[in-house]
Formats: structure tokens, C-alpha cells, sequence
């Protein structure tokens, strides 16, 4: 696979230029010659042959060769709601979710939450969801929203939607609340969302009232896992999951 760049607009002519930061990686530091190839890709779904035309100091011209549609999805959306880790937990946590399939993270705020990133955060976050990108082939971004209270974000509805809830609590395995779905519908979920709660966990009333809303408790096992640990295990599992169902 060339070296993978991503346009920020869609790609929709023969032409594209690639501006900071993306063209200064391309420009300076692996030093592109004219006629030097490159996959790009924009987010939609689809990656691009290109070649270089042109070098500048902060910025190159590509000539676009093909369009390849090429799905390297999980066959369901996968929300992540999570109260964030301190510190680099949150970069090495969107790096991994990138990897495993995640669709979109929402970032929330909890009664015991510790870490309220602010938007230079975000931003740090969403550039490192590129850098994933580019690396594990995947050609739609990972979308990290703007942070949400939890109250809130546990009310909304979602018809269709498998929203589980992470819980020491639960008695029921992810995979139990899969196939009972599974024999109830006869279909695998399309969509599905997974809460993940602070070091501290969930507090009752939060967990109670996720339960008023449809949200299912299950549970990560016997042992005490990090707020990192125990999203990446249910994106995994639910990876996994999805795609025996395909």
C-alpha cells in the first residue's frame, strides 16, 4: 500500500491540493518528487491513486489516477460514550478504536468523571483519529463528537439501536445480550452503542437511569479493568461479533 494522505474536502476532480499538515509531512519530511505515488483518501469511503505534480514548501499538487471503493467497515456503526482518561490514555484510546472499527466517540460528562477535555483536546484527538487512519487503511474517519452529559446522551432516542452499558454490576456477557437479540429479531443490530463509565464507575442513579431508557447492563468479567481497557474489549467483542453475523 503507497503512503496514505488525507484530503479534508471531497475529492471530486482530476486535481487536489494538499495543504498543511498533510502536505508539509509529504513535502518536507518525506521529501515527494513529482511522479512519486500516493494513495489519498477523504472520508467518504473511497481511496484515490494519485500521483505528484507538483512540490511547494508547505503544500503539494497531486494528479488523481483512480477511485477505488474499498469497505474495510465493521458491518454496524458503532457509537463509543465514554467518560475520558487523564492525560495520553484519551490519544492511545482513539488510536485503538480506530483500529478496532469504532464509528464515532462521544465524550461524556459524569458525576465522577475526572477528565473534561476542552476543545484544543478535541482537536489533538481528532488529528490523532487521522494519524490512525492513514495507518490502519480504514477510508472513513472516526468521528469524535463534542462532549455530552450523560443524563443527557442516555435519553436520547434511538430506534433500532442496541445500547449497552457497561456495569460490574451486570450479570449478562455481551455475547448473551447479542444472540438474545439475535433470536428475538433474527437479525444482527445495525447499530449499536456502548457507555463506559469513570474510574469510579457509573453511579447508581446514572446506571438506573439508563436502565429507564433501554440500555442494557452487561458485564467485562471478574477483574477490575481501566476505563481504556473496558471500551477496547467491548469494541472488540462487538467486532468480532458483527462480523461472524455478516
Amino acid at each position: 500500500m503507497a503512503d496514505r494522505y488525507f484530503v479534508e474536502h471531497t475529492i471530486d476532480s482530476d486535481r487536489v491540493v494538499l495543504g498543511p499538515p498533510e502536505g508539509h509531512h509529504l513535502a518536507r519530511v518525506m521529501r515527494a518528487k513529482p511522479g512519486d505515488a500516493v494513495t489519498l483518501f477523504d472520508g467518504s469511503g473511497a481511496e484515490f491513486d494519485a500521483s505528484v505534480a507538483r512540490v511547494a514548501r508547505d503544500e503539494v499538487e497531486l494528479t488523481i489516477h483512480t477511485r477505488r471503493e474499498i469497505d474495510r467497515e465493521l458491518p454496524l456503526r458503532l457509537t463509543l460514550a465514554v467518560a475520558l482518561p487523564k492525560g495520553d490514555r484519551q490519544k492511545w484510546l482513539v488510536e485503538k478504536c480506530v483500529e478496532l472499527g469504532v464509528s464515532s466517540i462521544v465524550p461524556l460528562w459524569t458525576e465522577r468523571g475526572v477528565a473534561q477535555p476542552a476543545d484544543s483536546a478535541l482537536a489533538r484527538l481528532r488529528r490523532a483519529a487521522i494519524e490512525a487512519t492513514k495507518q490502519c487503511g480504514r477510508n472513513r474517519l472516526l468521528e469524535i463528537a463534542e462532549p455530552r452529559p450523560w443524563s443527557e446522551f442516555a435519553a436520547r432516542d434511538v430506534p433500532e439501536s442496541l445500547r449497552l452499558i457497561a456495569q460490574p454490576e451486570a450479570t449478562a456477557s455481551v455475547a448473551a445480550v447479542w444472540r438474545d437479540r439475535l433470536e428475538r429479531t433474527g437479525a444482527a443490530p445495525r447499530e449499536v452503542c456502548v457507555a463506559v463509565g469513570p474510574e469510579g464507575g457509573f453511579s447508581d442513579a446514572e446506571f438506573a437511569a439508563a436502565v429507564e431508557h433501554g440500555w442494557q447492563g452487561v458485564a467485562l468479567g471478574t477483574r477490575i479493568l481501566r476505563v481504556e481497557t473496558a471500551c477496547l474489549t467491548l469494541a472488540a467483542t462487538l467486532g468480532a461479533l458483527a462480523d461472524d453475523a455478516r
